[in-house]
């Protein structure tokens, strides 16, 4: 198996499991991505674009972006997303995720201990890999919201557990 830094695999996994999703949604009847129900979020298509956003917010937060930038961005990200297909949301989340790979790609140490600030919780001392735990852990959370979703409307979810993808990269070396 290839040996990177853990950070980097967490993000590896947390790409391959919401690749899994866009190919699982497309799978389904088209109106499921839109559909009502009662859950965290009102639809699949909710859901997905939050993960997308905050993924962004995330990016430009271990990029030491303030947080009035970061507000300012997740408005135009939230005005861009409202209302596009699943295919146009996939091709947003793989830009997204291109964005990350060239950031990391310039990143000497992930243990680098960074100090972002939020107006509301205050300075965080945190390393860049702990910011990256937090994504991969925010979008395990809402994937599992999804299957959730996803069963209430009478379709299984896809497995995206970290086990299935260490047993698929496993396959791959």
């Amino acid at each position: 198996m290839n040996m990177k830094h853990y950070a980097f695999q967490q993000y590896d996994y947390h790409v391959w499991a919401n690749k899994r999703v866009f190919e699982h949604l497309k799978q389904l009847p088209p109106e499921i991505y839109r559909r009502e129900v009662q859950s965290v979020f009102k639809c699949a298509a909710d859901l997905v674009s939050h993960i997308f956003n905050v993924d962004n917010v995330w990016l430009n937060v271990i990029k030491g972006e303030s947080f009035m930038t970061i507000l300012k961005k997740m408005k135009e990200l939230q005005e861009k997303t409202t209302g596009v297909s699943l295919e146009e949301m996939e091709t947003f989340y793989s830009g997204v995720t291109l964005q990350y790979e060239a950031f990391f790609a310039e990143q000497k140490d992930l243990d680098l201990i960074v100090h972002p600030e939020h107006p509301k919780l205050g300075k965080l001392t945190a390393s860049l890999s702990d910011l990256i735990q937090h994504v991969v852990n925010h979008g395990t959370y809402h994937r599992g919201n999804l299957t959730a979703m996803l069963r209430q409307m009478g379709h299984p979810g896809v497995p995206t557990d970290y086990i299935y993808f260490l047993y698929a990269i496993a396959k791959s070396d």
